[in-house]
């Protein structure tokens, strides 16, 4: 079925004539984030391992954007696509420069790399040189190669009866030049390094020393070819075009994305890295094979692979990493001797993860499973990752003979084979499986159980700015909204039946959703800022997010600036919009935090007439970002904050804590560049203030004891208008 077109759409599609001084390039915002995280690696602050941790996650994220954003930048210069970028660049001006910084970042890598060789092998971890090894341990390592290497390895000779084989995305590959002993015939091997195998060999002693596989398997390159000297040989590594694209006419999603995951493993190379220092013969067989006309080649002077280091981070000396945490279980919960139910039905509850327990998420969905009253859950499922507890909770209520419904969105990027595999237990099981919109994603995170109480029946909800994924729960800071209210609980059936039906929803009590209407909601509330400003009564937006990059609503921001309207983001990664300039957007200010948890929650106030923090602001939590995809091609919430507890903590705890943060906060300028904020003679970390002071929704009673949980203040001077 075809869907409506979007009365929302972005109404801005053709980049202004002076673009480049209005927005800054997504992609190069984006490679100025991974160079945040990438700061972190090098912020002496963190333990050491924690370090190492922060350039492997800055390897794989980078890893992850040639994959998808620069294959598709270009996928459109092969098609001739010329079509500007909000800020005016053409695909390929926009490759130009970030080729540029990729590269750049690339050699900050290996420089970042090469300083943690030096401080881990200080404490006593290396990374062993395979040419300098005590005789014993270079007896076990031959013993270690011959049984368990060598019998997985499979060279492959290159030669016109032996075409280049295939390698796979993101696959490490040795090649090499040999000539035969016998009769001095050069030949050509390449050597694939298992992918199931760990990148590192930890060789014996008392102290954890590696060897990389790839310096293992040259090492040992006489037994993989007795008879043969070699002359040269290289490491290299590839990356392939990994984005699926749907085409319209796809009629069953589940077989498309089956074989689409299969295509995708195949893709386009569009990233050939090369060990330093290759010899010219080599460089070239593999720019012939592998690099085509479009590929971006690249020598590496350093370790490839930057995001396997993760690899070396679980090495048993918890002294050099973060000490680790345990999440709370909310004490509102606790109160009601464990009965999530009773507890909602009671008042709404806002739980923040990771500080509070993703368990408590669980505990609602098994309860919920295992209640007889309950005679429903439907349930959205986005990214719920390898062992879902989740899926096991859905699967039983299904098995206890209650209706189940589950949205598994298959376009969740890098989780579609693993979304198709729940899709396939839960049928199994009886839960009935909806794939829903072929065009848009369905990126909103909602619970509903329908219970029977009484004479009828009453819907409890959960709404969360996060995935339903335990593993990320804890690392993620997130909001779990619960409601027993009966305006949300019909808004959410409405959304439900809107995804699973397309019944479009005639009007919705509390929610606003796109793309019917989100982005249309927000400009409205920005305007009402707009006006309270121009009739000279404080005025003011805070927002939180991952990204920002919508130019419709930079714009009206932009215009709210001018008016006199007071803006704060908090930005944690793209941010397209220009904040400090006079006349456009001077009374913007843009920071993002980088630092032990990923900010990930998504909350916008206004404040209505008053200075912010007050409790008459408007208050909203939302699964949606502010980007053309999230407002035109995906399903999401945009929920108001009714209930006065979880208004306080959200904006008076979170919102300000995250303004408030002096650690690990960066500030955007006008040019683009960031800058850590100083943090003064009382440094404040928010993320230490949330793991030591429980919130004020999770408390329950207790949070009614004066002192309980400190008071944060921030105090704003506003700037006159004109």
């Amino acid at each position: 079925m075809t869907v409506q077109p979007n009365p929302d759409s972005d109404p801005i599609t053709e980049p202004r004539a002076d673009a480049s001084s209005r927005y800054f390039n997504r992609e190069l915002s984006w490679l100025a984030f991974n160079r945040r995280v990438l700061e972190e690696a090098c912020n002496t602050a963190h333990p050491l391992l924690e370090r190492l941790r922060f350039l492997s996650i800055s390897g794989s994220n980078l890893d992850e954007f040639f994959m998808t954003r620069v294959a598709g930048l270009i996928g459109q210069q092969i098609q001739g696509i010329a079509q500007r970028s909000p800020d005016g660049r053409t695909p390929k001006q926009q490759l130009a420069a970030i080729v540029e910084a990729g590269d750049a970042l690339v050699d900050s890598q290996q420089g970042v790399w090469r300083d943690l060789v030096t401080a881990l092998d200080a404490q006593g971890i290396r990374i062993v040189d395979g040419d300098r090894m005590p005789p014993d341990v270079a007896s076990w390592l031959a013993t270690y190669f011959r049984e368990q290497l060598f019998p997985i390895l499979t060279p492959q000779a290159l030669d016109p009866a032996h075409p280049f084989p295939f390698i796979p995305n993101g696959g490490l590959s040795v090649i090499f030049d040999l000539v035969r002993l016998s009769d001095r015939e050069p030949i050509r091997e390449l050597v694939l390094l298992p992918s199931g195998v760990s990148r590192f060999v930890r060789v014996p002693g008392d102290e954890p020393h590696f060897l990389t596989i790839e310096e293992v398997i040259k090492r040992f390159s006489h037994q993989l070819f007795p008879g043969y000297e070699v002359k040269a040989s290289a490491a290299f590594r590839i990356l392939r075009d990994s984005d699926i694209e749907l085409e319209e006419e796809a009629e069953d999603l589940f077989l498309y994305f089956r074989s689409a995951i299969k295509r995708r493993r195949r893709g386009r190379v569009i990233r050939l890295e090369m060990e330093n220092g290759i010899v010219p013969d080599l460089e070239q067989v593999l720019k012939e094979e592998l690099g085509g006309a479009q590929a971006l080649l690249t020598e590496t002077g350093g370790f490839l692979g930057i995001g396997d280091l993760a690899q070396l981070v679980e090495v048993e000396r918890p002294d050099l990493r973060f000490p680790p945490y345990s999440a709370r279980f909310p004490e509102r919960i606790r109160e009601f001797g464990g009965d999530c139910f009773a507890a909602i039905r009671a008042k709404d509850i806002i739980v923040h993860h990771p500080y509070e327990s993703f368990d408590v998420v669980l505990e609602f969905l098994k309860q919920a499973a295992a209640d007889p009253d309950v005679v429903a859950i439907k349930q959205t499922l986005y990214r719920a990752g390898k062992q879902s507890a989740v899926i096991n909770a859905l699967i039983a209520a299904a098995e206890a003979g209650k209706s189940v419904t589950a949205v598994v969105e298959l376009k969740a990027r890098f989780d579609e084979e693993q979304n198709l595999l729940w899709a396939s237990a839960l049928e199994r099981a009886g839960v009935q499986v909806v794939y829903g919109f072929i065009d848009w994603k369905t990126h909103a995170k909602i619970s509903m159980v329908v219970r029977r109480e009484g004479a009828g029946f009453r819907s409890y909800c959960h709404f969360g700015t996060g995935n339903y994924h335990p593993v990320t729960a804890r690392i993620y800071t997130d909001l779990s909204f619960f409601t027993a209210d009966p305006r949300l609980g019909r808004d959410a059936a409405a959304v439900f039946n809107y995804v699973t039906g397309y019944v479009e929803p005639d009007s919705l009590e509390l929610l606003s959703i796109s793309p019917r209407g989100l982005r249309r909601r927000l400009m409205q509330l920005i305007d009402g800022e707009i006006a309270h400003a121009l009739a000279g009564r404080p005025a003011a937006i805070w927002a939180k997010m991952n990204s920002l990059v919508d130019p419709a609503i930079i714009e009206k921001l932009y215009e709210a600036s001018n008016a006199g309207v007071e803006i704060d983001l908090i930005v944690r990664g793209i941010c397209c919009l220009r904040p400090g300039v006079p006349e456009m957007s001077a009374r913007i200010r843009v920071r993002s935090i980088v630092g032990r948890f990923l900010e990930h929650s998504r909350i916008w106030a206004f404040a209505d007439g008053e200075d912010l923090p007050n409790d008459g602001a408007k208050l909203f939590l939302s699964s949606a970002d502010w980007m053309p995809r999230n407002f035109d091609r995906r399903v999401e919430f945009m929920l108001p904050v009714l209930n006065e507890t979880v208004h306080d903590q959200v904006l008076d705890q979170v919102m300000v804590a995250n303004l408030l943060d002096s650690e690990q906060s960066w500030e955007l300028q006008p040019d683009g560049s960031y800058v850590r904020v100083d943090p003064g003679a009382k440094p404040f970390n928010l993320h230490r203030y949330f793991m030591t002071n429980p919130s004020l929704s999770g408390r329950g009673a207790a949070s009614g004891r004066r002192g309980s949980v400190p008071t944060l203040s921030l105090t704003r001077r506003r700037r006159p208008i004109g």
